[in-house]
């Protein structure tokens, strides 16, 4: 049987503060019913004093330790999503490593919110060639430290978070079974920072003109997410010789959640064949997938013998997708943090 990339262990971590969409009209041009109607998110996260991007990801590693049963010195490698890391220079993944205590490499993919999807199917190559067995995936943002509080196209848009899963391998057939990586780089300034890099280094113009925020062409990247979200699933689900409507979950990139009900309608599938969790998070970026994961996990939504297809599209323009088989093994209770966690093998 193939060598695959099973998830063996999972976690979240989520900052204590909320901040509603009444919240924001406090002090941003823009209402609940306003941001509700176009987005569908109701709430987001925002990290506290004290939290960064490493403080975030290693809590949610620890969860994802624990539920695997292995520590931190069993790692063989550490991946991080992010685009929002705590320092320029060196990577976010260097700082994890070191805050968790492992002595394996450790390195950071910057392909926003499909950045996690893309460190999931990095991974599995790894494990699938026999040269890691413990390969530790995080995907964490503080997008809230990029947003410009007086654009209200972009500021309603996301939040803070971080999960993270532990893959080892497999070979009773489950796990990984397809992926599509994809990148349109002629779309790049529909998303993005144009002020901070070595194009336009930190000035005073840049601050001043505000463009060290994220910048969005909201109308192009949504035509682009949902062209995406279909053909990359039908890709995956076609590379496993099934279809969409044979999956039993669908998580989608958690941004905006009309994206989500259009490709339902597209694909004639009901809304419950979807798991959806924008209303409360809004979009984590590279955190949106595991934390939809995760949560789908601790909902009992993803069940042994389960297949279950990932897309998430972004910054780049990027995209990226996998199906995965949920190991049929019966699940037993693993306590995390005093939290029960039903342990699926996917």
């Amino acid at each position: 049987m193939m060598r695959r990339a099973q998830i063996k262990g999972w976690g979240k971590y989520l900052p204590e503060k909320i901040v509603t969409n009444h919240d924001l009209a406090r002090f941003v041009d823009t209402s609940d019913e306003w941001i509700t109607e176009r987005t569908g998110i109701k709430e987001r996260r925002q990290r506290g004093e004290g939290e960064t991007t490493t403080s975030m990801a290693v809590a949610a590693a620890h969860d994802a330790l624990a539920v695997a049963g292995i520590t931190p010195a069993d790692l063989n490698l550490i991946i991080v999503a992010n685009s929002s890391p705590d320092y320029l220079l060196p990577s976010p993944a260097n700082f994890i490593q070191h805050a968790l205590g492992a002595t394996c490499p450790a390195f950071t993919i910057a392909a926003g919110c499909s950045g996690w999807v893309y460190g999931l199917t990095t991974a599995h190559q790894f494990i699938q060639t026999g040269a890691y067995t413990n390969v530790l995936v995080i995907g964490v943002e503080i997008i809230s430290y990029a947003l410009d509080y007086t654009d209200r196209t972009t500021c309603v848009l996301f939040g803070d978070a971080a999960a993270a899963v532990v893959l080892q391998p497999a070979t009773d057939g489950s796990g990984v079974l397809t992926f599509e990586l994809g990148s349109d780089g002629s779309q790049a300034h529909n998303l993005w920072v144009p002020g901070g890099g070595t194009v336009n280094p930190v000035s005073q113009s840049v601050v001043d003109n505000r463009e060290h925020y994220i910048r969005m062409n909201g109308q192009e990247v949504a035509r682009f997410a949902m062209r995406k979200l279909l053909s990359c699933l039908q890709n995956i689900t076609a590379q496993a010789g099934m279809t969409p409507a044979d999956l039993d979950l669908i998580i989608p990139h958690q941004a905006n959640l009309r994206i989500i009900e259009m490709a339902a309608r597209h694909l004639d599938l009901p809304m419950d064949k979807f798991f959806v969790n924008v209303h409360k998070y809004a979009n984590t970026s590279a955190a949106s997938i595991p934390l939809a994961l995760v949560e789908a996990i601790e909902q009992g939504r993803i069940k042994p013998g389960d297949t279950i297809g990932m897309v998430a599209f972004g910054s780049g323009l990027s995209w990226a997708g996998a199906v995965m088989q949920v190991g049929v093994r019966e699940p037993t209770l693993a306590s995390v943090n005093g939290n029960g966690h039903a342990k699926v093998t996917i």
